[in-house]
């Protein structure tokens, strides 16, 4: 039986991420993309990926297999947006064209089939999409099938906050609604997320044009593709540490490497290793 999620997915009612990471790309500059070797760098705890394969599930703008590439990777990027695969296509265009080395296409990691028929890979990498999907379980059943035996699998996913979770689903599903309903949640939230943070950056002494100036330090993102991504991400699921990490251990995994948010707002971000 399909559920409701799959049914608003099927009606059109999803973030169009591949726009929000088609206006990411006029953004993109060498300390952006410096900024998401580094992430790679630390989370894997490498200093490069050379001789490493190297899958990027929802490659969104296509930044972190832009970056594992320059590292060194063998990269095969792909994502279910086919205007997400564009970008991806566009990066690769700019810094490695003709490349053997980097392959990119459409694909759903929820397609049983299509995983099945990409190998096997020594770093799988899925930060903040698995949730999107609308069967996230699911999908982190599938991004484990392409991991090779001692790879790693680097995914982030949201942060269970109970009712105020529930709030956000809220929030996100009108974004998604239509154009009227994204302006007046845009035109509510931006200036909260504004002025929220304008008031902390206050209140604990510090420069607030700062937290804007800094951003691209985080993965080499950008503060209102971010703020867009967020208020319009749906599907929209979570989950507790601990549910995740149950999860693969029950699967062969051992968790190498947790990040997380502090139990707030965001994704925690984990590293596990394939024991078979």
């Amino acid at each position: 039986m399909m559920s409701e999620q799959e049914k608003e997915i099927r009606r059109g009612e999803r973030f169009k991420f591949g726009q929000n990471w088609q206006r990411f790309l006029k953004t993109l500059d060498d300390t952006r993309i410096a900024e998401a070797e580094r992430s790679l760098r630390q989370m894997l705890e490498v200093e490069n990926l050379q001789g490493i394969r190297y899958l990027d599930i929802g490659s969104g703008s296509g930044i972190f297999s832009l970056a594992a590439r320059r590292l060194g990777a063998q990269v095969h990027s792909f994502d279910y947006d086919p205007q997400s695969v564009a970008c991806a296509a566009e990066l690769k265009r700019r810094y490695f064209p003709d490349d053997l080395n980097w392959s990119i296409e459409e694909g759903s990691v929820l397609d049983g089939d299509y995983m099945q028929t990409l190998g096997k890979f020594e770093v799988v990498y899925s930060w903040g999409v698995l949730h999107h999907t609308g069967a996230m379980w699911q999908a982190l059943e599938q991004a484990a099938v392409p991991v090779a035996d001692g790879g790693k699998l680097f995914i982030a996913i949201y942060n269970d906050q109970g009712g105020a979770s529930n709030r956000w689903r809220m929030v996100k599903r009108l974004y998604c609604k239509g154009l009227v309903e994204r302006i007046l949640v845009t035109g509510v939230f931006f200036p909260y997320f504004f002025f929220g943070g304008l008031a902390v950056d206050l209140f604990r002494g510090r420069n607030p044009m700062e937290r804007y100036k800094n951003y691209k330090k985080t993965r080499g993102m950008s503060i209102t593709i971010d703020w867009h991504d967020w208020l319009g991400g749906y599907p929209f699921e979570v989950a507790k540490p601990e549910a995740i990490f149950d999860f693969y251990k029950e699967r062969g995994f051992r968790l190498e490497r947790l990040k997380t948010c502090g139990g707030g707002l965001g994704n925690n971000e984990f590293v596990f290793v394939n024991l078979k």
